[in-house]
Formats: structure tokens, C-alpha cells, sequence
């Protein structure tokens, strides 16, 4: 399978500022892959971009690699306050 951990990171380093808060955490289900990212608080408007077109933008990219099967990719972005 595809290391979407390192893709999802290689997209949204460049994009904050503190990029030593970034964390990503898998979960799978039965029917997706699932993966939270969590940025510093002061970065969420960055990674999610005016009306959510860089999240949009974001989510595109991890969602056009094809994973075999058929489970599918999810991406949530969080905060860090959790």
C-alpha cells in the first residue's frame, strides 16, 4: 500500500508554520482508511485555506492514489487540540 502518512506529510510541511507539531494517525475501519492530521492551532487556517480550497486541494491529491480493494481514503483535518 501507498504511504499516504509520508504523502499527507510532504503536501503540509511547506504549508506552516510549525511543522514540528504536525502528527498523523491511521485508522482503519471496515470500510475506509483513515487518516487525522493534526497541525498547531495557528496553522489550521493554512492548511485549510479560504473556503477550504487548500483542504479541498489537499484532499484531491491523497484521494486520486489508488488503493487496491475496496476500502477508500479518508482525510480529517484537526487542530491539535485534541
Amino acid at each position: 500500500m501507498t504511504d499516504f502518512k509520508a504523502l499527507i506529510n510532504t503536501i503540509v510541511v511547506p504549508l506552516v508554520e510549525h511543522p514540528e507539531a504536525i502528527r498523523i494517525e491511521e485508522n482503519e475501519t471496515d470500510r475506509f482508511y483513515e487518516f487525522q492530521l493534526y497541525v498547531d492551532p495557528k496553522d489550521v487556517g493554512r492548511v485549510i485555506g479560504k473556503q477550504g480550497h487548500v483542504a479541498q486541494a489537499i484532499r484531491t491529491i491523497v484521494y486520486s492514489v489508488r488503493v487496491q480493494g475496496s476500502k477508500r481514503v479518508r482525510l480529517i483535518i484537526n487542530d491539535g487540540t485534541k
